[in-house]
């Protein structure tokens, strides 16, 4: 594989964060210790015929700055150049996430109508999970339907550092 992905570690309040940057635009932002590490690094690299190497570019630099103002609560929303990697299916659900907004909430049952698949809850939540661009694809946002914290990569206490973050009225 000749082509890169450039990779750094970030560290967060709630975790450590691996981010990932191809031909300036942003491919992956998730947690380190993941279950599904290596499912989704796999995926990442096989459909970028990509390799991982350790390294600074200027996404990352832009996301380690806006991730930072993010934590210290003034940043409600994030300006980088994604690049989603999954499949037609996932990416439809991972855009939906994009238009959850700051400080709310959403199920999987109202994220399945919102796609106009009511019946394909399962489906979207394994979407949701295949997320390579954690907080800044909001898939943390994404309770289930009796408002309890269900499913994600970083952990439920991670899932509810950021919750609690958004839900604070420190901003700005």
């Amino acid at each position: 594989m000749e082509n890169v992905i450039q990779i750094q570690y970030y560290q967060s309040p709630c975790g450590e964060l691996i981010l990932g940057a191809y031909r300036e635009k942003l491919c992956l932002c998730d947690w380190k210790i993941e279950e599904r590490r290596i499912i989704i690094d796999r995926r990442i690299q096989k459909e970028l015929q990509a390799s991982y190497k350790e390294g600074i570019s200027e996404v990352i630099a832009r996301t380690i700055g806006q991730l930072d103002e993010y934590f210290a609560g003034r940043r409600t929303t994030f300006d980088i150049p994604l690049l989603l990697v999954g499949t037609d299916f996932q990416k439809t659900v991972w855009n939906e996430l994009l238009n959850i907004p700051y400080g709310k909430t959403i199920s999987y049952a109202g994220l399945s109508q919102k796609l106009g698949n009511p019946k394909a809850i399962r489906a979207i939540a394994s979407a949701n999970g295949a997320n390579p661009i954690s907080i800044l694809v909001p898939c943390h946002r994404v309770i289930g339907s009796d408002r309890k914290l269900v499913g994600y990569g970083g952990g439920l206490p991670a899932k509810k550092i950021l919750l609690d973050l958004e839900s604070s009225d420190r901003l700005f």
